[in-house]
């Protein structure tokens, strides 16, 4: 028999990070049962496999999940590979276009590799709603119908912006909810999670589970994770999200960026510490007891070590620590190699002198270009041209000055996707070259070298040769 905590402790933990319960008094009264029983309440969430590539905002209910499972009850994950064919209308202001089996199925099988770095896989059940939908017939699908009406469907808040806007609402779509509420009464659901957005679902499946003669299940709604921004929802449509799969070093950095005000928000929604250990926190950090950067340190290295390991989020601590607090790079920074042959670079070597201007020659080496005589490229003295010490290194002749176009730089170091991008990323100071901030085009550099690049918590060192 499985040892249950008190009820109020379990009510404390499953309300931490939660929206919203209905009702809570039903809940209590399903844990307190559960308690003198000995037999766990039954708590399901529903996936359509149509984003396997998670990233924290999608964690937020799978960490509720996990709360549940902490607290010795039972969760199901139900994979809706039925459902997903159908295409969930929730916030959608158009028809979406239905998933293919093949799809479903490849997504589902991404879906069960990502969503064990939270749960546990022993003590998860998963299931898939094709198992009882695959045998419903046409009979079964006019019975489950006529338990809801069309003037109910349309309270719900997109399909009645659509009916309004003369927007077409296909009937398929009106089978989503009823689907889903479906889902609760095929596994007996004592609570069904999801997000805010998905409540009016959620409700629908205690409706029916009161029409199949169920106890109607408790529905417990997750809030929206804001992104790095801390003000949108995270999205990497966006570029404000964390994915779960990112490096330590870039997951760990962007955990780093986020506001102290928000640090409590992730603390809260994206971790296990309880409620009252996070109070603690906040009123330490408050009174000067706790320092936010080291809070949020362990905040970050808590985040990476759920989704690579313990050693993974310690090197990345030591490394952000050398990047960005000590400005060194890591050891294992990844390198990109740029070839610049000598033919192309033959008519840019300095030969004059310093006040002499160079010839106005463009070459171009693996899609970066250079330019020896642009009017901010040599001149930019916190790069590491100077011409008259270079003179007296007996090196020299074998080094050419040249000036590198920022935004190709960064394109091609893979960086950025675009120059587009590049110029926006220098505009919003986020470039740094050798630890200096780079706003500037163009960029004076002796090659062959190497430089350090960054853009925000990116980072890569670059090597030209010849």
């Amino acid at each position: 028999m499985p040892n249950f905590a008190p009820v109020d402790e379990q009510l404390a933990y499953i309300k931490k990070g939660s929206a919203e319960i209905v009702k809570e008094s039903e809940l209590r009264s399903k844990l307190e049962r559960s308690l003198k029983t000995g037999k766990p309440i039954r708590v399901k969430a529903g996936f359509d496999p149509t984003a396997p590539d998670l990233h924290l905002g999608h964690t937020v209910l799978l960490r509720k999940l996990k709360h549940f499972q902490d607290l010795g009850h039972t969760v199901i994950f139900l994979i809706g590979d039925f459902t997903g064919m159908i295409g969930d209308p929730t916030g959608r202001s158009a028809t979406r276009p239905p998933l293919s089996r093949e799809q479903i199925e490849q997504n589902a099988e991404t879906y069960k590799a990502q969503v064990f770095k939270i749960l546990s896989p022993e003590k998860t059940v998963v299931d898939f709603n094709s198992r009882w939908f695959s045998k419903f017939t046409a009979e079964d699908f006019i019975r489950l119908c006529a338990k809801y009406t069309v003037s109910q469907m349309l309270e719900r808040e997109d399909f009645h912006k659509r009916f309004h806007d003369e927007k077409p609402i296909a009937v398929h779509e009106l089978l989503y909810p009823l689907a889903q509420g479906y889902d609760s009464v095929a596994l007996e659901a004592d609570v069904e999670l999801g997000g805010t957005d998905q409540k009016f679902n959620l409700l629908v499946g205690r409706e029916l589970q009161r029409s199949y003669g169920q106890e109607s299940q408790v529905v417990l709604t997750t809030p929206i994770l804001e992104g790095l921004d801390g003000v949108n929802k995270m999205s990497k449509s966006l570029g404000n999200a964390i994915g779960i799969h990112e490096p330590p070093l870039e997951m760990y950095g962007k955990v780093m960026s986020i506001s102290d005000e928000m640090m409590w928000r992730y603390y809260e929604l994206l971790t296990d510490v309880r409620t009252e250990k996070i109070a603690q926190m906040k009123q330490d950090a408050a009174t000067g007891k706790a320092h936010p950067m080291a809070l949020k340190k362990e905040l970050a290295r808590s985040i990476v070590a759920d989704f690579h390991s313990a050693e993974a989020a310690s090197k990345a601590a030591e490394d952000w620590t050398k990047q960005f607090q000590k400005h060194e790079a890591p050891e294992d920074i990844v390198q990109m190699d740029l070839t610049l042959t000598p033919e192309m670079a033959r008519r840019i070597v300095d030969t004059g002198s310093p006040d002499d201007p160079c010839d106005e020659t463009a070459v171009k080496f693996d899609k970066v270009y250079v330019r020896s005589s642009e009017p901010d490229a040599l001149s930019m003295g916190y790069f590491d041209v100077d011409i008259r010490s270079r003179r007296s290194d007996p090196n020299s002749k074998n080094l050419f000055a040249a000036a590198i176009r920022t935004d190709k730089l960064l394109v091609q170091a893979g960086l950025v996707s675009s120059a587009t991008e590049a110029g926006r990323k220098r505009k919003e100071r986020a470039v740094k070259i050798n630890g200096e901030l780079v706003t500037v085009a163009q960029i004076a550099k002796f090659i062959p070298g190497e430089m350090v690049v960054s853009v925000g918590r990116k980072l890569k060192k670059v090597k030209i040769t010849l």
